[in-house]
Order: C-alpha cells, then structure tokens, then sequence
C-alpha cells in the first residue's frame, strides 16, 4: 500500500491523506483511483468535476460534507455512500472535530485501453 499526503488536493484546504489500496495499473483498465482518504477538521477535497469516470464515497468513520454538483449538500455518516457520476461534480469536506476516513474508488466509464 502506497501512502501520500497532499497538500491543498483539487484546490481543497489544509492536507488531504492517501492510502492507495491498489494503483492504477493493478485495477487492469477498470479504475483509477482505490483508496481510504483521510481528512482533519477542516480539510477538503477540493470541488472536481468527472469526465469519462465516476467517484464512491463510503464513510468509514467521522462526518462527510459534500457539495453534490452545486446543486444541495449532503452530510454523510459511517456505512453511508455517494457516487458522483461522470459530468458531475462534488467536493468532500470534514467540519468535524473527528477524523474523516473514506474509501474512494474512481471507476471509468469505459475500459480503459493500454
């Protein structure tokens, strides 16, 4: 498993935490991105829109606040999840004391050609 900490990720605020539970290449085309995300109070996954993939989030632990395509915002508690689909977008915010863990998974609309 791969970890990496990014800084601002998206246009977000403060660090965004990422343990990559499988890479790209492992997922053979399918997905891009298979990983449990952790957020501190305060921090967020910048606002993104999808093209040619669409994104899950499954609440693990903490409080998830999600800006669902400009359109409403959603609050979303453990064994809760969201997909954005691809022309959509969404950012993910943690406004809790407690720590946010999500797993996300980046799922192409297509299979994706070597």
């Amino acid at each position: 498993m791969k970890s990496v900490d990014q800084k601002e990720f998206l246009g977000g605020q403060g660090m965004v935490h990422f343990d990559h539970i499988l890479e790209a290449d492992e997922m053979h085309g399918m997905n891009r991105v298979y990983a449990k995300v952790t957020l501190q109070k305060g921090c967020s996954v910048g606002y993104h829109v999808h093209q040619g993939d669409g994104e899950d989030y499954y609440v693990l632990k903490g409080t998830a606040t999600i800006d669902d395509n400009h359109e409403r915002t959603l609050t979303l508690k453990p064994g809760e999840h969201y997909f954005t689909p691809s022309g959509k977008g969404h950012s993910l915010t943690n406004l809790e004391e407690d720590e946010l863990q999500v797993m996300a998974l980046i799922i192409y609309d297509h299979e994706k050609q070597d």
